[in-house]
């Protein structure tokens, strides 16, 4: 590996790596759509400005878990093309990990959300 890469050898080469991470994963697919509607919601809910900050928190941790969960699932498939119990676990962890974020950010998402639409409609009723 070069220590003395340039900036845009180190952009260009972390961009192939959401490629890779992104290619052929079905999970990945589902975490960027669950983001854009959980953007759209936001938007159309106009959501404060810090639950904007929590919310794309949420949705940078899960898809940072999901690209870490792809990189073991690559890097298991170099280390033993066989069925390797140790390997399994730690794949098994990795997909944990998802698992965990994604959780924790759907139950940020349905507080936001639910406090944000008590909040319209108290509106709604006091007019």
């Amino acid at each position: 590996m070069n220590s003395n890469r340039t900036w845009y050898e180190k952009f260009r080469d972390a961009f192939r790596g959401v490629r890779s991470g992104m290619r052929g994963q079905s999970s990945f697919q589902v975490h960027i759509f669950m983001a854009l509607a959980v953007i759209a919601a936001a938007a159309v809910l106009r959501v404060e400005l810090w639950q904007w900050c929590v919310l794309l928190l949420c949705i940078a941790g899960v898809l940072t878990a999901e690209m870490i969960n792809s990189a073991l699932e690559h890097f298991a498939k170099v280390v033993d093309k066989d069925h390797n119990p140790q390997l399994g676990e730690a794949l098994d962890t990795g997909s944990a990990a998802v698992l965990f974020a994604s959780l924790g950010a759907a139950v940020v998402g349905v507080i936001i959300f639910a406090s944000r639409l008590i909040e319209l409609i108290a509106k709604l009723r006091a007019q």
